[in-house]
């Protein structure tokens, strides 16, 4: 089975699990976004974590779903365990290293559901201090949380926010930010993303 197949099969099944039946026929990655928007828009009004920012980072950490610590963990956010997790674990080759530069596997929080990993992810940025001022600004500002959990360390890649940034424009996720959970129920697009060709 070709790898693309094989990510549409997996999410496939995510949005059976989650949503009942969702359209099969339509493309993976527009797959994902729909099955877990709603639960984006729900945090985003618990905590002011802007949708997109949650749907991007784990859009970006997981592959849309099919990355082998997702996969295993249910892990969408590629969040390690840290101090102060007393819960499931799985150890998977990230960025580690031993004393003498040899990668090592890390460990990251393992959870019972793709639903308690999106829970966590804004638990963890609501907690820990090195985020505490992202949340003074704006839901609508995505540019500014991506620059922000850059500067915070959040992912070691030093493109993280240009990245997080272009994965946020090319899906049309900033346009949940400006939804209410009553709104992005009754939203029956399956995608916001812009089709080629299209005009600002």
């Amino acid at each position: 089975m070709k790898p693309g197949t094989i990510k549409t099969v997996v999410l496939a099944g995510i949005v059976c699990l989650f949503s009942g039946s969702r359209p099969a026929s339509h493309n993976a990655e527009e797959v994902y976004i729909y099955t877990f928007r709603e639960l984006a828009v729900q945090e985003m009004w618990r905590s002011g974590i802007p949708a997109s920012i949650t749907l991007g980072q784990a859009i970006i950490e997981s592959e849309f779903g099919t990355s082998e610590l997702a996969l295993r963990s249910n892990n969408h956010f590629g969040i390690k365990c840290n101090d102060g997790w007393y819960k499931e674990v799985v150890y998977h080759y990230d960025d580690d290293r031993d004393q003498f530069g040899n990668l090592i596997k890390s460990c990251f929080r393992k959870y019972p559901s793709i639903y308690e990993s999106y829970l966590d992810h804004t638990n963890f940025l609501l907690h820990r201090k090195y985020y505490k001022n992202l949340f003074n600004l704006k839901r609508t500002d995505y540019k500014g949380w991506a620059h922000g959990l850059e500067a915070a360390g959040y992912a070691t890649d030093p493109l993280y926010a240009e990245q997080l940034i272009e994965t946020i424009e090319e899906f049309g996720l900033f346009y949940y930010d400006f939804m209410t959970i009553s709104e992005v129920k009754k939203f029956r697009h399956l995608s916001l993303r812009k089709s080629p060709g299209s005009k600002d």
